[in-house]
């Protein structure tokens, strides 16, 4: 005897495997290094530093835009 619920909850674990499964499509973004401390600086001096940013996603990565915190 099928119980009415059986097909409710095959149902419900189908939409979970599709939404878990295009969630590890989405892009991700891995900083090896998070953050950069330049120490004393003088006023006035320009400095830079360059971060690698890697893409370890299954699909592209588009950085819009970078703002300095």
């Amino acid at each position: 005897m099928i119980h009415w619920k059986t097909p409710l909850v095959l149902v419900m674990l189908t939409l979970i495997f599709l939404l878990a499964s295009s969630a590890m499509a989405l892009p991700k973004m891995f900083l090896p290094q998070e953050e950069f401390n330049f120490g004393f600086v003088p006023q006035d001096s320009k400095v830079t530093h360059v971060f690698w940013i890697k893409s370890v996603g299954e699909d592209s990565l588009v950085i819009i835009s970078v703002k300095p915190g």
